[in-house]
Parts: structure tokens; C-alpha cells; sequence
């Protein structure tokens, strides 16, 4: 039975790509290539980027639920990043608001660490979506507050949200970077900005280091959802699954992914996942 978990690891491993958040996350982790991504999505300059955390995560009360960012940078005037990718759509108004969420958190922390509410940083939330979340065709959409009244009077408290579209076609955005969404879309990485993140997609999955990480991973929550059913208890069955299925979602596994291995509906992953703040697509 290992052997045969093993053969179902290694083919999932092998079937991962930049659309997987375990991929992406590590990815993420190469300084010139989060940084170019980021100067390309925002048409800035950054000098340079820092990684407070490899996956942050907040907590800003014990009675709170606790949030994993994905990837979570910040530059060298302090203004926060937070960038994930997402394969899935989950219910109508779900990405919003969790991007309403999470600005919600990062805010939190700052505070917590004594900065004032008018010395709170700037901060952008960036989806990297397989689809098209608002189904206008853009490659990009851009968030900001605005004055409903005077259309081009921002409210200026320093918060975007964007959310990119793997499947648009309109909208002028940066020739590299409209190629990166057609590669994050299955398709061949023309440029050099897009084959710079093929090379290192492959490089990550040369590693035996995280091909291990990864079939741990998956060869536990096997032997656990076994373990469940040999057992026949319903209840420690489900609890062991549900304990499995938050391993792999925080690994960045998608909501699909994690729904097939375990033979439930993805509502109930995607529930799971929720209820811990955890970040899924």
C-alpha cells in the first residue's frame, strides 16, 4: 500500500505547476524573480525586497482566527506586499472579501507592533487568477477607494487590491508580463521574464529536498484518511482527514487537489480551510 501511495505522490508531484501554491510560494522565494514580478504588476521601481517571514502568518488575538499569507513581502520604504495564487473562484463575493480580510490583518499586525493608524504602511493584495474573476476580459483589475461622487477623488488610505486574470486579452499592461499570465495559463513562456519563471518552476522540482517535503505531505494524509476508515468511527475519521487536509492546503495544494485525495466535495475542503484562516484556491 506505501508503495502504491508513493507511485500516487510522485504523479501528483510531477503534475504540479506554477498554478499550485506549493509551487508558487517557493518560487516566490527567489528574490530577482518576486521582485521583478512585483515591479511589472505595479509599474514601479523597487529597490529592494524583504521576507519577514517565509509564510507569514497573523494572529492578532487568541480568540481570533489566525491568517497564512502565501507570500509576504516588503520593500525598502517599508510598503507591504502580499501576493497568491488562485485556481479557483469559491462562492460569489468570496475573493473580495477575503482580500477585505486579509487587509484587515496586515493592518492589525502593524498596529500591534506600536505603529500608529497615520503611520500605517502602504499595502498592496495581489490575486494571480486562472480566471476571470469580474468577467470583463481584463488582465488586470485594480482596486482603490474612491469618492462615489467625484470619480477621481481617492480616499488615499494607502490600501490596493488587484487581482490579475490568467485569460485576459485586454487592457495595456507590460509585454512580459501579459506573457507570464498566458504561461500561468498552461502555455508556452515566450519571453524572458516567463521562461526566467519556467527555469525556476523546474529548478524547484529538481530539489529532493521539496519533492520529499511534498510526498511527506501526501503520504501522511493517506495513511491518516486509512487509518480513519479501519478504525470505522466516523467522527475520527473525519477529524483526521480534516487535520491532513489543512497540512496540504497550507503546502499550497489547490482545493480540488486536496478534495480528490480525500473523496469529498470541494464546499467541505474549502469550509475547512475557512475555518482556519487558511489561504486556498
Amino acid at each position: 500500500m506505501e508503495k502504491e501511495w508513493e507511485k500516487r505522490a510522485l504523479e501528483e508531484w510531477e503534475r504540479l505547476s506554477i498554478q499550485d501554491n506549493f509551487i508558487f510560494q517557493r518560487v516566490m522565494q527567489n528574490v530577482k524573480l518576486c521582485k521583478w514580478l512585483l515591479e511589472r504588476i505595479l509599474r514601479i521601481q523597487i529597490r529592494e525586497i524583504r521576507y519577514p517571514d517565509t509564510e507569514k502568518t497573523i494572529d492578532v488575538r487568541l480568540d481570533s482566527k489566525a491568517v497564512r499569507l502565501d507570500v509576504y513581502v516588503a520593500d525598502e520604504a517599508g510598503t507591504v506586499y502580499n501576493i497568491e495564487m488562485q485556481t479557483t473562484k469559491g462562492r460569489d463575493g468570496e475573493l473580495p472579501k477575503r482580500a477585505r480580510y486579509y487587509q484587515a490583518m496586515i493592518d492589525m499586525d502593524l498596529l500591534g507592533k506600536g505603529v500608529y493608524y497615520d503611520d500605517l504602511r502602504q499595502t498592496y493584495i495581489i490575486f494571480i487568477c486562472t480566471f476571470d474573476l469580474f468577467g470583463l476580459d481584463e488582465r488586470i483589475y485594480t482596486f482603490r477607494s474612491r469618492c462615489m461622487e467625484q470619480g477621481d477623488l481617492e480616499l488615499g488610505d494607502g490600501t490596493t487590491k488587484i487581482f490579475l486574470n490568467a485569460k485576459g486579452l485586454r487592457g495595456s499592461v507590460d509585454e512580459e508580463l501579459a506573457d507570464f499570465l498566458h504561461y500561468v495559463d498552461g502555455k508556452e513562456a515566450r519571453r524572458t521574464f516567463a521562461q526566467e519563471m519556467a527555469r525556476e518552476v523546474a529548478r524547484v522540482k529538481r530539489q529532493d529536498e521539496t519533492r520529499r517535503e511534498f510526498m511527506t505531505l501526501y503520504m501522511e494524509y493517506q495513511k491518516q484518511r486509512r487509518a480513519g476508515v479501519e478504525e470505522g468511527i466516523a467522527q475520527g475519521r473525519e477529524l483526521g482527514i480534516a487535520q491532513m487536509a489543512k497540512k496540504l492546503l497550507r503546502a499550497g495544494m489547490t482545493i480540488p487537489a486536496v478534495a480528490q485525495m480525500a473523496e469529498m466535495p470541494e464546499e467541505a475542503i474549502r469550509r475547512i480551510a475557512e475555518e482556519d484562516g487558511i489561504p486556498a484556491s
